[in-house]
């Protein structure tokens, strides 16, 4: 399986944390954890299906948003494929579809329901690029385009969405608030519009991701893993951990759960 990254040019860097490309010559299974920001995805070569919880299997979109997300979903193909994610900044939502993201919270839709032939046109330059070069140039163009019908002051709440995620989570919402200029019922209610979530959860799940960052560290035991990424005890970093994963801690971090292959 080939993962790699790329960072996007310097006038998408507010709402693009990455590129990332993902492809195999053989089929997988992908666990799909809960994240504080949204992906756009373009699926071209393949298509996967979304495991459901009764085990059926419906076949997912090929290209559109999988939602910042709370809940954890699986999907699964058979054989090869190719596939580039566009990983956003919630604030991206608004900003380039024009709509709350809270619309998108939980939610996976299709690209054409949001911009109709808009997006025929881009999947389809999408599916016929060269390589992942163009591909990346190809969305680049499309959301500076987006952008330049959008775009509006950055309010400063978007200081403190990116700054919970660079601390992963470990601030206080009122002392956000604070720094920020802003009351903290204002806060509360620019942070969903832009987040689709509150910060309090925002903030959960940002922490459980630094926690996810800490795979690979064979010498840290579930309690020091707890205190250093800002749990008040190893039982509420399990029960937050197990949550946004569907795993425990234990197991996800044996790399024997199936949802660290693609690091591997």
């Amino acid at each position: 399986m080939k993962y790699l990254t790329v960072f996007p040019e310097a006038r998408l860097q507010h709402i693009v944390r990455f590129y990332w490309i993902l492809e195999s010559e053989d089929g997988y299974t992908h666990h799909s954890l809960a994240d504080m920001c949204p992906e756009l995805l373009f699926h071209y070569n393949g298509r996967f299906n979304e495991i459901l919880g009764d085990g059926s299997a419906t076949p997912s979109f090929t290209a559109g948003i999988h939602g910042q997300s709370a809940q954890v979903s699986r999907f699964s193909i058979h054989n090869g494929f190719g596939m580039i994610g566009v990983y956003l900044y919630p604030q991206a939502i608004p900003l380039v579809f024009g709509i709350p993201a809270a619309e998108v919270t939980n939610q996976m839709p299709d690209l054409q329901s949001l911009l109709k032939s808009e997006a025929v046109a881009l999947e389809e330059s999408i599916f016929n690029a060269a390589g992942n070069s163009e591909r990346i140039q190809l969305i680049e163009q499309f959301l500076l385009r987006r952008l330049a019908v959008t775009e509006k002051p950055e309010p400063p709440v978007f200081k403190a969405i990116a700054g919970i995620i660079n601390a992963h989570g470990q601030h206080s919402i009122a002392d956000l608030a604070a720094t920020h200029y802003i009351s903290e019922r204002q806060f509360q209610r620019q942070f969903r519009h832009y987040t689709g979530f509150t910060p309090k959860l925002f903030s959960r799940i940002a922490r459980f991701h630094g926690a996810m960052k800490r795979y690979g560290d064979k010498n840290i035991s579930l309690t020091n893993l707890a205190l250093e990424c800002g749990y008040y005890d190893q039982a509420h970093f399990i029960h937050d951990f197990s949550r946004f994963s569907g795993q425990h801690p234990r197991i996800y971090f044996s790399g024997k759960s199936g949802a660290t292959d693609w690091m591997e």
